[in-house]
């Protein structure tokens, strides 16, 4: 999953993007409601001031949308509305750094939130019943701590799946990564899946009756994938990935290098996500097939890849000084309207349960795919030491384990990493 760091506040407020409302009459009476039940201002207010968060990719969306949301409240308000870009993987930090300095409103992954509201940071959704209403149950349980509900749904395609080309494969041959490899190295091509990262490397461990978590201190990890007892154990998930590795049609490459090895006829089917459907459409054109993750074979048996799935949340700052419009502002880019905007633009999946139910956001197929995938996927619950271990570990199986370590040392070593104590 690409995502660039933020380096600096201040630097991107320099790259800022200012956009100001204008004034009106009041738009309506008191008592009453605006679309979304909330009730209406009695008298025009002053000027209201935020600040929001967005990556580079979306600012000119989130114009088109304040825009929209001006045109929503004319008369109520005269908005300032400053977007700063900023990647949703740095906003955690961001929020826990200088609460008093970070954004009204913000976009973040789901796996920041239980960090974000532990600090304090997040302000409850006022109306929490409206919101579950509307947005899918996977969503909403992302998008809450308990029946605390938040942070805003915005969107549900932040997970991974099988894109394949299909002038080389069938329907039936992408079902299992062993008919997939077989072709791939029948035709001098390859299959690919970045194996140096446990996002992705979670799918060999998530559907095999192995237990791991997130202990209760939201820090540390519990993980059982080194048992020696039980029908699958972790000796045979690190043999059927050093079979994998060592066949000719397996590629590991990070995802950064995706496009480019299917744009040269490398790589004709890998696992990837959402965000590369674009450019895989446009090199393969009406040949471009997206689906679930395959089967591999795993102690004499076919195990469904499993997955990490999540969503992109809107949340918004507890020390906002404009609370109540922060939260109107977070609630209008989430509706039904924009998420369906948003997917025509972005080609990111609603979550928004109308917006999803449309035949246009069904007739793209890497859409479909992490829907049909999300049913064998998870929340990404993890604790800190869960990434670097995964990293030595993939690396190490890619290259086909050239220590010759025996694979019970190495899955010991993945899970005393994973389960540490403290913060490596």
């Amino acid at each position: 999953m690409k995502k660039r760091m933020f380096n600096s506040l201040l630097a991107a407020a320099l790259c800022g993007i200012l956009v100001t409302g204008c004034s009106g009459e009041t738009k309506s009476a008191a008592g009453t409601m605006d679309s979304f039940g909330h009730e209406e201002e009695t008298s025009k207010e002053g000027v209201v001031s935020l600040t929001v968060w967005t990556e580079e990719n979306n600012v000119e969306l989130m114009n088109e949308m304040i825009e929209s949301f001006r045109k929503e409240y004319a008369g109520q308000a005269e908005f300032d509305i400053q977007i700063i870009e900023a990647s949703d993987s740095g906003t955690r930090d961001r929020m826990l750094s200088d609460i008093h300095s970070a954004a009204d409103v913000f976009t973040l992954a789901d796996d920041q939130l239980i960090s974000l509201a532990a600090g304090g940071t997040l302000s409850e959704v006022p109306n929490p019943d409206e919101i579950r209403k509307v947005n899918s149950e996977g969503s909403v349980q992302a998008a809450s701590i308990g029946d605390t509900l938040y942070a805003y749904p915005m969107s549900a395609d932040n997970g991974f799946f099988l894109y394949y080309d299909k002038r080389y494969f069938t329907e039936k041959d992408v079902q299992s990564l062993d008919r997939i490899l077989e072709i791939a190295a029948e035709n001098e091509k390859k299959f690919s899946m970045e194996w140096d990262s446990g996002w992705y490397l979670y799918a060999f461990f998530g559907n095999t009756g192995l237990e791991f978590g997130l202990n209760e201190d939201g820090v540390t990890n519990y993980c059982n994938w080194n048992t020696t007892e039980g029908d699958i154990i972790g000796v045979d998930i690190v043999n059927a990935m050093l079979d994998i590795a060592e066949n000719p049609g397996f590629l590991s490459i990070p995802d950064s290098e995706f496009i480019s090895n299917i744009q040269d006829g490398t790589v004709i089917a890998g696992v990837s996500g959402v965000w590369n459907a674009m450019e895989v459409q446009a090199t393969w054109g009406a040949d471009y097939g997206a689906v679930k993750l395959p089967t591999y074979t795993c102690a004499g048996r076919q195990i469904q890849m499993s997955s990490f799935v999540g969503y992109k949340l809107v949340g918004v700052n507890a020390y906002s000084e404009h609370l109540e419009w922060a939260h109107k502002f977070a609630e209008w880019i989430t509706n039904e309207q924009n998420q369906v905007r948003r997917f025509e633009v972005r080609n990111q999946g609603p979550s928004n349960i109308a917006a999803a139910s449309s035949d246009a956001v069904d007739q793209v197929p890497a859409i479909r795919a992490v829907i049909e995938q999300s049913q064998y996927g998870v929340l990404q619950r993890v604790g800190n030491n869960y990434w670097t271990p995964f990293a030595e570990f993939g690396e190490t199986l890619a290259a086909g384990n050239p220590s010759r370590t025996k694979p019970q040392e190495l899955i010991d070593a993945l899970v005393a990493g994973i389960t540490a104590s403290t913060v490596n």
